[in-house]
């Protein structure tokens, strides 16, 4: 099926563990829609549920355009794409959004904001991880290995170490901390009692997630648990970009590029961040992206410009 515009279309794709977003872009780099949707990790909604929330941002970004599939290019970066099983296991379902697709996991969609795309993409949202890319093309990545095994440093982790702050304070078995009034009030709840069939009735890691914001306001305030639980977070997720430096030829003055709710929109937790990485390694090129799909479908234009050549 051929191009039905004569405009030539970009699109990026990012699809984290609770939300999809999809952006196409006209050839000069301007953004022409977007679309949103649930989570597009086919490891926690599995492969139809992840390939119909991809679909759905597809649609809703192309509805506004006036294009249709398939487009020149598009940048699928989505959470949960691991290893070349889990590629060939979605690229078939990708491939028809447009003449040319490429697909990655989500973290690598920020490594187009670094000079040559060379460096440790570092990203923080309901999950984290931590990817680089050397000059050699070579990759290595650290942390999300998902909510149970790992993902320190992530809004589900920080949710959750709240809570068990929260009952400890509740048993007496720890400090008293606000948290346990901030997290009863979020969730119109009376008694701390009723947080356990309150967590356990929402299997979804973004009802916790959703947590964190709380926690980085009663850490601004002093609280001791908080505060605890915050400078921990920054501290995996330093070590999880400085485990992948370790692992690649990268410069002495690491490129950097943030991602994800927690530090692409939280100065303060981002510079928490950065300082426990320099204690052990300089830092040098640094890019907040705020948006790796629209900075993914802008990198497919150079792309085709750079094999046109």
């Amino acid at each position: 099926m051929q191009e039905q515009t004569q405009e030539r279309f970009f699109l990026g794709i990012d699809g984290g563990g609770t939300k999809t977003l999809a952006i196409v872009v006209d050839a000069c780099g301007n953004e022409r829609g977007r679309g949103w949707a649930g989570g597009g990790n086919h490891r926690s909604a599995g492969l139809p549920g992840a390939l119909r929330q991809i679909e759905i941002a597809v649609q809703s970004a192309l509805a506004s355009t006036g294009a249709a599939l398939p487009l020149a290019g598009a940048w699928v970066g989505l959470a949960g794409i691991d290893d070349t099983t889990d590629h060939a296991a979605l690229l078939p379902h990708v491939q028809a959004l447009a003449n040319t697709v490429r697909l990655t996991n989500d973290a690598e969609l920020l490594l187009g904001a670094l000079p040559h795309a060379a460096g440790v993409a570092l990203v923080a949202g309901t999950g984290a991880i931590a990817l680089g890319r050397d000059g050699s093309n070579k990759t290595a990545r650290a942390n999300g290995w998902g909510h149970i095994i790992g993902d320190e440093g992530s809004g589900y982790a920080i949710g959750r170490d709240a809570l068990r702050a929260a009952s400890r304070a509740a048993d007496g078995r720890g400090p008293v901390t606000p948290l346990l009034e901030m997290i009863l009030h979020e969730w119109q709840l009376e008694r701390p009692a009723e947080l356990i069939d309150y967590v356990y009735a929402h299997p979804d890691k973004a009802v916790i997630a959703r947590l964190a914001p709380l926690v980085f306001a009663a850490a601004q305030e002093g609280d001791a648990a908080a505060t605890h639980i915050v400078h921990r977070a920054a501290a995996e997720l330093a070590q999880s970009a400085l485990a992948v430096a370790r692992a690649l030829d990268l410069p002495v003055k690491l490129p950097l590029a943030f991602g994800g709710a927690l530090l692409a929109h939280n100065e303060h937790f981002r510079e928490l961040v950065l300082a426990r990485l320099q204690r052990l390694r300089p830092a040098g090129v640094t890019a907040v992206v705020a948006e790796p799909a629209l900075a993914a479908a802008r990198a497919m234009i150079s792309s085709q410009e750079q094999r046109a050549l």
